[in-house]
C-alpha cells in the first residue's frame, strides 16, 4: 500500500458551513475513512489555502478523533514537501491548475491524483479539456467515481483529442490514468436504531401501520433534481397500496424563504401521501433519519450527478431502494436484490446543441443548463409504482432486500473496502514516478511567466551582477530604516530582503565603499541571495544607494 498527501481545503472536507453540497459530505465521509482506515505510518495533510492551522486541527479532529496514526502538518508553501509521500491527492478534477503548478519544481517531484464529482459545470468541462494539454503524465491519476461519470470523462477527452488532432496533427504523448473508484461510507454510522427509529416516528406522528418513503438530498428542481416525479410516482402507488404512504422528505432548501412555496407545490401532487419534511443538515438528523424510513427513494434526473451518495447510505441503514436508473445509481443499486432501479429516458445523442451553445454563451447559467436539460429526461412512472408496491405490499421483500443492501454496503462500499483501492492506486502512480525517466524539458509556465521575462522590453537595462552598488552620501541604517518603513515604500512585502538583510548592505557599503554587487552577494547565504540582488533594486528605488553599470 501507498501513502498521499491530502489537499486539505476546508471547503472540500467540512460540513458545518450554511451550504451542505453532495462534495462536502463526500469529502468529509472519505477524510474520516481514510484517518481510520489508512494503512501509512503517518498522515500527510497540506495545508493548501493557508487557513488557521487551528481551525484545521479541529476539523480534523471532529471529523476523525479516532484515527490510528500521527498527522504530518505541510504549510501552504510546501509544494517541494510533497516528494514525501510522493503522490498529493487533491478531491477534485483540477488536475490542470496542479499539473501547472508542479511544473516549476519538477514534473517528478510528485504525482497528482483528483477525483471527480459534478463534472457538467463549465468550469469542470474546462478542466477535463485542458487534462490534454497540461503537463500531466502516465504517472498522473483521475478517480471517476461511477461508470457513467468515466463514460462522459472519456467522451469529453475524445472530441477535445479530435480537436487537437485537426488542428496539430496526431498526438503521442501519453495521458494520465482514469480508474473508477466509487465513493464510500462510513457503513457502522448509519446502522438503524430501533429506539430512533421510534423517536422519529413519534416526534412527526407516523403511524404503526403506515410505509415511509424516506428521501434525503437538497431541494433544488433544476441543480439537483425535481422531486414531482417521485410525487406523481408515489401518489399512483398510493391509490392501490394495502397501507398508507408517508413520504418523508430530509433537506434543505435554498434560499429559505421559497421552502414553503416548493413543499406546497409538490404536496399538491400526491394528496394521497402523506408529506412530511425535516431540516436534514443536523449531523444528528443526517444520520439518524434512516431509521425512520422503510425504503428510500431517489428518481436523479440531472446531469449534475455523477455517482450519488445517498443510496449507498441509505443501503448501509438497511433500507431497500427505489432509484432512477441514472449515473451512478447504476453501480450501486442492484436492481431486484437491493431494490429497483427503474427505467429512464433522455434524447440521443446530438438534441442537446442548442443547450450546450447558450450555456457556453453565459445566454443560460449552469442551474438552468442543468435544469433545462434534466426537462427532458423521463422515469418510467408505470415502472415506479410497481416497484413501490413490491416494497408498500411485502414486508418481507423489504426485509430480505434491506438486508441485501445492508451487506453490499459493508463489503463493496465501505471505506475499509475502498480506501485500499485508492491506496493500491497510489502505489502504482508512485511506481511509475519514480521510474520515469529524467525529466530535462523547460520548467517554466508558459501562461504565468516571469514578468521580467514578458515584459523584458519596458525598461531602460537590466541589473546585473556586474553593476556597482554604491550607497548615497548622508545614508545610514537609521536613515534607511524610517523611509523603507513608511507606507510608500513598504507595501507588497511579498520575498524582499528582511530588514536585517538590509542592514546589513548598508553596513557592508558603509564600510567597504562601492562595491560590485557580486561580491556584495557573497555576504548572503546562497539561497538568500538571489531576493537580496532583486531588493538592491528598491533600495535604489527609494534612494538608499545607487546602482550604476561597470565602467
Amino acid at each position: 500500500m501507498s501513502n498521499a498527501a491530502i489537499y486539505l481545503h476546508p471547503n472540500a472536507f467540512d460540513t458545518t458551513g450554511k451550504a451542505l453540497l453532495g462534495r462536502h459530505s463526500a469529502g468529509e465521509s472519505f477524510l474520516r475513512g481514510f484517518l481510520r482506515h489508512g494503512e501509512v505510518d503517518r498522515f500527510h495533510l497540506w495545508n493548501a489555502s493557508n487557513a488557521p492551522q487551528a481551525n484545521l486541527e479541529a476539523l480534523v479532529d471532529r471529523v476523525a478523533p479516532d484515527r490510528a496514526h500521527p498527522i504530518r502538518w505541510l504549510g501552504p508553501f510546501a509544494r517541494n514537501a510533497l516528494d514525501d509521500p510522493g503522490v498529493m491527492y487533491r478531491p477534485d478534477s483540477a488536475l490542470d491548475q496542479e499539473a501547472w503548478l508542479r511544473l516549476p519544481i519538477g514534473r517528478r517531484t510528485y504525482a497528482l491524483c483528483g477525483v471527480t464529482h459534478t463534472t457538467a459545470s463549465a468550469t469542470v468541462m474546462r478542466i477535463l479539456s485542458n487534462l490534454l494539454v497540461a503537463p500531466l503524465e502516465p504517472y498522473d491519476a483521475l478517480i471517476c467515481t461511477s461508470a457513467a461519470v468515466r463514460a462522459a470523462v472519456e467522451v469529453q477527452l475524445d472530441m477535445m483529442r479530435d480537436y487537437l488532432k485537426a488542428e496539430f496533427g496526431e498526438r503521442t504523448r501519453p495521458e494520465l490514468m482514469r480508474t473508477t473508484i466509487p465513493l464510500g461510507v462510513n457503513a457502522a454510522e448509519f446502522t438503524p436504531d430501533p429506539t430512533q427509529r421510534a423517536a422519529w416516528r413519534a416526534r412527526l406522528g407516523i403511524a404503526d401501520d403506515a410505509v415511509v418513503a424516506l428521501y434525503v438530498g437538497r431541494f433544488d428542481v433544476r441543480a439537483k433534481m425535481n422531486p414531482g416525479l417521485m410525487a406523481l410516482a408515489l401518489e399512483r402507488a398510493a391509490r392501490r397500496a394495502s397501507r398508507p404512504i408517508v413520504w418523508l422528505n430530509s433537506g434543505w432548501f435554498e434560499p429559505a424563504d421559497g421552502a414553503a412555496a416548493f413543499h406546497d407545490q409538490v404536496r399538491a401532487l400526491c394528496p394521497s401521501v402523506r408529506y412530511l419534511h425535516v431540516d436534514g443538515r443536523p449531523a444528528d438528523t443526517r444520520f439518524s433519519i434512516w431509521a425512520a424510513g422503510d425504503f428510500f427513494i431517489s428518481f436523479s434526473d440531472n446531469i449534475q450527478e455523477t455517482f450519488g451518495l445517498t443510496p449507498v447510505e441509505a443501503m448501509a441503514a438497511g433500507l431497500p431502494c427505489v432509484v432512477s436508473d441514472w449515473n451512478g445509481y447504476k453501480d450501486t443499486v442492484r436492481h431486484g436484490v437491493d431494490g429497483f432501479r427503474v427505467p429512464t429516458l433522455a434524447p440521443r445523442p446530438g438534441f442537446g446543441g442548442d443547450l450546450a451553445y447558450w450555456f457556453a454563451n453565459n445566454w443560460l447559467n449552469y442551474e438552468n443548463y442543468v435544469g433545462a436539460t434534466a426537462q427532458s429526461v423521463a422515469v418510467d412512472l408505470a415502472e415506479a409504482e410497481t416497484a413501490i408496491l413490491a416494497l408498500v405490499d411485502d414486508e418481507d421483500r423489504r426485509r430480505t432486500m434491506g438486508a441485501a443492501a445492508a451487506r453490499q454496503a459493508r463489503q463493496v462500499f465501505d471505506w475499509a473496502a475502498v480506501i485500499p483501492q485508492y491506496q493500491a492506486l497510489w502505489a502504482e502512480q508512485d511506481a511509475r514516478r519514480r521510474a520515469a525517466a529524467p525529466d530535462t524539458r523547460p520548467r517554466i509556465i508558459p501562461h504565468a511567466p516571469d514578468p521580467y521575462t514578458l515584459f523584458g522590453g519596458y525598461p531602460t537595462r537590466h541589473q546585473q551582477k556586474t553593476d556597482v552598488v554604491t550607497l548615497v552620501p548622508g545614508m545610514d541604517w537609521t536613515l534607511a530604516q524610517a523611509r523603507l518603513a513608511g507606507p510608500l515604500a513598504a507595501y507588497a512585502r511579498l520575498n524582499r530582503p528582511t530588514l536585517e538583510e538590509v542592514e546589513r548592505v548598508i553596513g557592508r557599503l558603509a564600510t567597504d565603499g562601492p562595491t560590485v554587487a557580486l561580491d556584495l552577494l557573497q555576504h548572503f547565504p546562497g539561497p538568500r541571495r538571489n531576493f537580496v540582488e532583486r531588493g538592491l533594486i528598491w533600495l535604489a528605488r527609494h534612494d538608499v544607494i545607487s546602482i550604476r553599470p561597470a565602467a
